[in-house]
């Protein structure tokens, strides 16, 4: 793909022309964005969230992106750790309140954070999940220091029950002045746009994906068995069709009855 910007005809933005001596040019490559991922779900703690948080960094930074992620400690872990790639994690010193999300302070939360983006020299700040009290905070004072915002919306929510009612009015003050949002679905974007009455031409969709070639089973290990695949034992991922369900019931015993069943959690 060709850019045209101010880096000149077929370079992109990022990539900025020298003259080092008359006739010879050569290309300096400089970091596009210097982005800081932030929420209250990260390892150790497990799930779909936390390995986005992962794996997207991991993308910018194969780009020439510089990335950060700022997550509250967990027990023992604190202070800064490096994974893969250099890629640098914040662990601070924030008291967890419930379900692995701190409580929202605002102003508590606001000197340290600062800092962080002072010091990391961060330009775009990218939330993730409307259930995380980080990234509502991260939201507030990006705000505060004219700093571009992005927030990827996880979970669908109801409209109903006090805990969804309450996010979803912080939902609408959040995002009023966010500058991207991104859904992982378009149930979810639809979810998203009717909590935060938003206008959809903000929103955006990058659906969730799964790789096939990962699941593909190894001609030499297959055998007659049949092997059922539940990705995490919660109701909302499909635990209760396994439970509730006569029909898959039945299919289930008519299996059992017939050949080796085995079940991986």
């Amino acid at each position: 793909m060709a850019y045209k910007g101010e880096g000149g005809h077929g370079q992109p933005p990022s990539a900025t022309l020298s003259q080092v001596s008359p006739g010879s040019l050569y290309t300096r490559r400089t970091h596009t964005h210097y982005i800081c991922m932030a929420s209250d779900f990260f390892y150790p703690n497990m799930g779909g969230v936390e390995s986005h948080i992962y794996q997207l960094p991991q993308c910018l930074i194969g780009r020439g992106d510089k990335v950060i992620i700022v997550i509250h400690a967990y027990g023992n872990r604190k202070g800064i750790h490096y994974l893969t790639n250099d890629l640098k994690v914040y662990y601070v010193p924030l008291k967890v309140m419930y379900n692995q999300s701190m409580a929202m302070t605002l102003f508590h939360s606001l000197p340290l954070l600062k800092y962080i983006f002072v010091q990391e020299r961060v330009t775009i700040i990218h939330s993730h999940s409307s259930f995380s009290a980080m990234a509502h905070d991260v939201l507030f004072h990006a705000k505060t220091m004219g700093l571009q915002t992005v927030l990827t919306d996880h979970p669908l929510s109801g409209f109903a029950k006090v805990h969804s009612v309450l996010t979803n009015k912080l939902l609408t003050v959040s995002l009023c002045d966010t500058s991207r949002i991104i859904c992982v679905s378009y149930t979810s974007k639809e979810n998203t746009v009717l909590r935060a009455a938003l206008i959809t031409e903000i929103v955006s969709v990058i659906p969730n994906a799964v790789d096939p070639t990962d699941f593909t089973p190894d001609p030499f290990r297959r055998h007659d068995s049949i092997t059922i695949v539940v990705s995490r034992l919660v109701y909302r991922k499909g635990t209760n069709l396994i439970l509730k369900n006569d029909k898959i019931h039945k299919t289930y015993y008519f299996l059992k009855s017939n050949m080796s069943v085995n079940w991986l959690y």
